[in-house]
């Protein structure tokens, strides 16, 4: 009688067991997709800027990146390699919170009057190709800021030995009255 007994509770022990299998299995499936979702290449972007007053550097440059329109958003700065295939987009569509793939330049400073500037430039061989993205902040003019970021992406075309075709350039300039703060990026999303 224990034997019986026994042979059904076996099996309901490989029953649970395999559905215990099956979940964990599921769990890890869902993991690694949203470790490949969250690993994945990302398929557009789009190029913001903003300037901002505040009262503290940190504030500023918090409102710099809601003028710019990537307040709301985690940014991952990454180094400046434009996706191959990556089609330019507008408007950022992301929602808050989200995990956002950034290269940006932002330049902070609380020297009343100083004229600051901050930008970023795309650098696009041809749509199928990978691009280059640069970014400058400095203490300049929005046209000093271009012509320095126009220079390094031909530079960086030139020792990659790639065609350039295209450059597309987003720089803004902020005259400081207290603290302020200038900021460029290229949100690389999905």
């Amino acid at each position: 009688m224990k034997r019986g007994r026994s042979c059904r509770n076996a099996k309901a022990g490989e029953v649970f067991s395999a559905v215990s299998q099956a979940l964990a299995t599921q769990a890890q499936i869902e993991y690694y997709r949203g470790v490949e979702k969250m690993l994945s290449t990302p398929t557009k972007y789009t190029i913001v800027a903003g300037t901002a007053e505040g009262g503290t550097g940190l504030t500023a440059f918090d409102k710099a990146l809601l003028a710019a329109g990537i307040g709301n958003l985690n940014l991952l700065k990454v180094s400046s390699i434009l996706p191959p295939k990556a089609r330019f987009t507008e408007p950022l569509d992301v929602a808050p919170g989200s995990l956002l793939p950034t290269a940006f330049g932002s330049i902070t400073c609380d020297t009343p009057g100083e004229v600051i500037a901050a930008g970023v430039a795309v650098g696009i061989a041809s749509e199928d190709s990978y691009g280059v993205i640069m970014e400058f902040e400095g203490k300049c003019s929005r046209e000093e800021a271009e012509k320095t970021l126009r220079g390094m992406v031909e530079e960086a075309f030139q020792v990659r030995g790639l065609p350039l075709n295209k450059i597309l350039i987003k720089a803004v300039e902020h005259k400081v009255e207290k603290v302020g703060c200038a900021l460029a990026a290229v949100a690389l999303w999905y």
